[in-house]
Formats: structure tokens, sequence, C-alpha cells
């Protein structure tokens, strides 16, 4: 559903894409693992149209969508969850579950509500608490569940386990892995943790410097001397 050819993207004169490829299949969890710098945020701001990718085409469910404003690209079904969360610090959880709904018209909001306190019982329980005095952990399962309010076929997640706890970093991939299971729903992961993504992953990408240098399936690369030895802490 997803197919990137040979994207480039710059910050200025700095090159931060290189002529990625990759693609995601429609219900697969793909992650892209690397070290900080490697492009990882950026290629999902580019999918996201900003920056705008400089050369390359990004097709979603066949229509180019490369040149189409950020707006656009989410009427078409991407959703982001950033890195750093982002979530409105003054506005309640419910009030930030409404600006994720903007893009939906608002029609199903109360079953998408349920659906996300479901999967997030703790916002059921911070419903009308101010998203700035939520901890780290809740903050995260807010800006995921922000993201799925829009009823995204594609979401995009950028580094959720950063910054919390071994067991919050646990709850929040058997989320992931819960969405994608229940739902159906395509999922682009950057993550940090490369263990835990993979382990969840049908498939992954590496990036090291604005370009694809290996690929495979979670299975393969959690595998490989290689990524043991670079992401995976030496192998444990």
């Amino acid at each position: 559903m997803l197919e990137l050819s040979g994207v480039h993207a710059h910050y200025g004169h700095i090159e931060a894409l290189k002529g990625v490829s990759l693609s995601l299949r429609r219900g697969e969890i793909v992650t892209i693992i690397g070290a900080n710098g490697a492009g990882k945020t950026t290629l999902l701001m580019t999918i996201c149209g900003n920056p705008r990718a400089s050369a390359g085409r990004i097709v979603l469910d066949g229509e180019d969508i490369t040149a189409l404003p950020t707006y656009e690209i989410v009427r078409r079904g991407v959703a982001h969850a950033p890195e750093g969360r982002r979530i409105f610090p003054r506005m309640t959880v419910l009030e930030n579950l409404q600006m994720g709904a903007v893009a939906n018209g608002e029609r199903h909001f109360a079953e998408d509500v349920e659906k996300v306190f479901t999967l997030f019982p703790r916002l059921r329980e911070r419903a009308h608490q101010r998203g700035g005095t939520l901890s780290g952990g809740e903050q995260q399962m807010l800006c995921i569940a922000r993201a799925l309010m829009a009823r995204p076929k594609l979401l995009l997640l950028d580094e959720p386990s950063l910054g919390l706890a071994p067991m919050l970093v646990r709850q929040i991939f058997q989320s992931i892995r819960e969405i994608n299971r229940t739902q159906g729903l395509s999922i682009l992961l950057v993550e940090q943790n490369a263990f835990q993504a993979l382990r969840i992953a049908h498939r992954a990408y590496v990036l090291a410097t604005g370009n694809v240098v290996m690929e495979g399936t979670g299975r393969e690369l959690l595998a490989n001397p290689e990524i043991r030895a670079a992401y995976l802490e030496g192998g444990h």
C-alpha cells in the first residue's frame, strides 16, 4: 500500500535522505532501525510532506502523493504519532482526542473514543485531565490514541518507547501489536529499541546516513550478527 522509490530529502543544503526505496504491504508492521542521525524521523516526515521529497516518488494505494500538501496526505489516511509525543498540554485527554478526529469529521467520535479507551484504559481514567499533567507513558498512549482517532489506514510511529520505563515499553509494544492484529492497521515504526521493534515487525529496514543498507524479516534481522552487534547491545 506504500511504496517509496529513490526518495531524496533535504534540509537546506544538507541531504538527509539519499535515494530511499522501501515498501509496506497492507496489514504489515514494518520497522525502520538505525543510529541517531540516520534519517529515520526525516523519512516519516517526508512521507507526510514536510519536508517535501526533492526527488523520487511516494505512492500510497496507487496514488502518487509526493507533491501533495500534508493536510491532503492526512485526508488520504496517513496518521503520524511524532517523536516527543507533541500532545496539546493545556487540553484535556478528550480534547486531544477531538483534535485527532478532525480529519475524520468526528462522525464516529463516541465509537472511536471507546475503542482507544479500551486499548488504553489509563486514558479513560484521565479523560478530563490536562495532557501536560500526564506521565510520560500516559502522554505516549495519548499520542498514539490521538492518531488513531483519524481512522487511518497507515499509522506512522516515531520512537514510541523513547524515555519510558521498561514496563511501559513492553506495554506500548503490546498495544502496537494489538492495534495491528485487531484492526489490520498498517504500521511504519521508527524505533531505537531495535530488539522490541524487530520482535513485532513483519519486515524491517536498516537506515544508515540516509540510505537503506539492509532489509529482511524481523526474525532475520534479529538473528543477523551484524545487527545484533550494532543495535542489540552485543546481542543481549
